[in-house]
């Protein structure tokens, strides 16, 4: 069987668990994309270990794996989403997500698309099969970045949410029934604690 393409945008909280979690199953071809350090502050609630503080995100995912290719660049154009069969966002910003969502939706949908968003206790999967009415309620928000833990956290273990932990997994069960000729997945799911 030809391994399916999968472009993921982000390997911070979401997509540093997503990608692991992807590569273990053996049917994907994983192309991340991410242009950040991983950094001591990131050690806490992000799938790296203190030897790979200093290096590029990309690069310490794919040192797990031959089957990891690390893209140490920002997504721009909606070109780079091109070749393949689904691009997951697991970016902290929206100016990525309108560069998905602007692929299209449901059956007109020009390049498929998954979105991973938590922040705090919250998470969500939105995906390109969304009804496109809802689109200003999604893409509404603060400009910029944002961590999956929260404006609130105060960089102490105690205030650690995992719900970027939980979407990583949901996100991991919708592509393999997706993928697996089952089509028949929602559209969205929202999870709150």
């Amino acid at each position: 069987m030809e391994k399916r393409k999968i472009m993921i945008i982000g390997a911070g909280g979401i997509g540093s668990y997503l990608v692991p979690f992807l590569d273990r199953i053996g049917l994907y071809d994983i192309t991340v994309f991410d242009e950040d350090d991983v950094e001591t502050k990131n050690l806490t609630y992000q799938n790296y270990s203190a030897d790979s503080v200093g290096d590029k995100k990309v690069n310490a995912l794919a040192e797990m794996s031959d089957d990891i290719t690390p893209q140490p660049f920002m997504v721009l154009v909606a070109q780079q989403l091109e070749q393949y069969d689904l691009v997951i966002c697991c970016a902290d910003n929206l100016a990525v997500r309108r560069l998905l969502y602007r692929e299209g939706y449901g059956a007109d949908c020009e390049n498929k698309w998954l979105d991973l968003r938590s922040q705090g206790r919250n998470a969500a999967l939105i995906s390109y099969k969304i009804d496109p009415n809802l689109m200003d309620t999604m893409l509404s928000g603060p400009e910029g970045s944002f961590s999956c833990q929260g404006s609130e956290w105060d960089g102490s273990p105690e205030g650690i949410d995992t719900m970027h932990i939980a979407i990583a997994g949901a996100a991991t069960q919708w592509i393999q029934k997706w993928f697996n000729d089952n089509d028949d997945v929602v559209d969205k799911m929202v999870m709150n604690i």
